[in-house]
C-alpha cells in the first residue's frame, strides 16, 4: 500500500483522539472553528472539557493579554455563549470584554471568575460600586 495516496481526513479520526488533540489547543479557538461544522465535532465541543472553563481573552509572548478579536467575540456573544451558558462553571476574562461577555446571556452554573489585567481600583469599583482613593 503506497502511503502518499491515503486520504485520512481529521473527521477519520475517533473520538478519543479528536478531544487529546483538541484539549491541547486554544478552547476559544475550538468553539469558534468547530461549532456548528457538523454534529459530530458539535458532540465533542459541547463536551463538559470544553465548556465548563472558559477563557476567552488572548494571552501574547510577551505576556501582555487582549481581548478577543471583534469577530471571534461577536460570535461568542451572539451565538456561543448563550448556546452552552447552562455548562460554564467558570469564565477567564480581561477588563475590556468582560462586560459584553457577562451580559449576553445568563450563566446559572457559574461559581468562579478568573479577571486579567484589571487593576484594583477597578475591582474594587465593580465589586463595591464605590470609587476607592489610594493615598501613598
Amino acid at each position: 500500500m503506497n502511503m502518499e495516496y491515503l486520504d485520512i481526513q481529521l473527521t477519520d479520526l475517533p473520538d478519543e483522539i479528536l478531544m487529546t488533540i483538541f484539549k491541547q489547543l486554544n478552547g476559544a479557538e475550538i468553539f469558534y472553528s468547530l461549532i456548528g461544522v457538523n454534529k459530530r465535532l458539535n458532540k465533542i465541543v459541547h463536551d463538559s472539557n470544553f465548556t465548563s472553563m472558559l477563557t476567552l481573552l488572548n494571552y501574547h509572548l510577551d505576556g501582555s493579554i487582549s481581548s478577543l478579536s471583534y469577530p471571534m467575540l461577536d460570535r461568542f456573544c451572539s451565538e456561543i455563549l448563550p448556546e452552552i451558558n447552562h455548562k460554564i462553571e467558570w469564565l477567564n476574562l480581561e477588563l475590556s470584554s468582560m462586560a459584553r461577555i457577562l451580559l449576553s446571556t445568563n450563566y446559572p452554573n457559574l461559581f468562579g471568575l478568573g479577571l486579567y489585567d484589571l487593576e484594583i481600583e477597578i475591582a474594587k469599583y465593580l465589586f463595591t460600586g464605590k470609587i476607592v482613593l489610594f493615598i501613598s
